[in-house]
């Protein structure tokens, strides 16, 4: 199967490309910043995502099977900094890539946040809630959603995603590598105790959306996470267990208390069903992700 991955060297997308070179796929991998290197690429192509011509003519030069859309400006900062630069790559490049797999006759997935919902709810959201993102980041991935589902009405996937672990190609990219890079500058991190995820790892996420680019029978918006809810403070206490590091490198602090993030969003766990049922790939617990993390920076003595 040919496909074209965008955003390949991300978290995700190389977890996605490297599940897809072992299953036999052909994969092209496009990315904004540099060629991914992992071994066994059909191509790998640096290419300006929000650039459309050069999209198109690599869409058109390939024509894939699948195209998997993993890129995206995904820092909430970055966003506010730059909200012309996110619309391009967190709006109309989704847009544009369902419009191309539609002329194409390929399978379109595109990934999404959990951030497109304000956390109010205390029962973990269905994918037909209705969405109410607190912040721009939110918003363009709603957009986004909207734009694929009105421009790819035959065989999209909206897959919507929560906070990430995992080894990042750059190292800098996923939850645990962010908090100990902070410990590591001499930081003690505060986290909320109050502000609930539910985090998954890059690996499985790639091997659901695999699993997905794989089989034409489901289409539409989906949630995807791990199998436990906790809160930003207890992730930390738990990866600073799995490092054998003090637990008081971090301090717990609480939403309600902070004028600045008061308007976070507090609650985003996920509902699975129904493509819980619907997939081989199962979820995975907290510690099978932590079990994956085998490389710490040494901390200051």
């Amino acid at each position: 199967m040919k496909i074209l991955l965008t955003g390949a060297t991300g978290l995700l997308g190389h977890a996605y490309a490297l599940a897809a070179v072992r299953r036999g796929h052909q994969v092209t991998a496009v990315s904004n910043t540099r060629s991914s290197s992992i071994q066994g690429l059909a191509a790998s192509h640096q290419t300006d995502a929000a650039q459309g011509e050069a999209i198109t003519k690599l869409c058109l030069e390939l024509w894939p099977d699948v195209i998997v859309n993993c890129a995206a400006i995904s820092n909430p900062a970055d966003v506010d900094a730059n909200p012309q630069l996110a619309e391009k790559i967190n709006v109309a490049l989704p847009r544009q890539l369902a419009q191309i797999a539609s002329h194409l006759g390929a399978r379109f997935l595109h990934v999404s946040t959990d951030m497109v919902f304000d956390g109010h709810s205390n029962e973990p959201y269905r994918s037909t809630d209705m969405p109410c993102p607190k912040n721009l980041y939110g918003q363009t991935k709603l957009m986004a959603e909207r734009e694929v589902l009105e421009h790819n009405t035959e065989d999209p996937i909206v897959l919507r995603i929560p906070i990430l672990m995992g080894h990042s190609p750059s190292g800098q990219r996923s939850v645990h590598e962010k908090l100990l890079a902070a410990i590591h500058s001499g930081k003690r991190p505060q986290l909320f105790c109050d502000e609930i995820r539910q985090p998954c790892s890059a690996g499985n996420v790639a091997e659901a959306l695999l699993e997905l680019s794989e089989r034409r029978d489901l289409h539409g918006i989906f949630h995807w996470a791990g199998s436990e809810a906790l809160s930003r403070f207890e992730m930390g206490q738990r990866i600073l267990q799995h490092f054998n590091l003090p637990l008081d490198s971090i301090q717990s602090v609480c939403i309600k208390d902070d004028t600045k993030n008061a308007d976070r969003p507090a609650h985003l766990a996920f509902n699975l069903h129904p493509i819980v049922d619907k997939l081989k790939t199962r979820p995975v617990s907290f510690q099978e992700q932590l079990d994956e993390l085998t490389f710490v920076e040494p901390l200051r003595g």
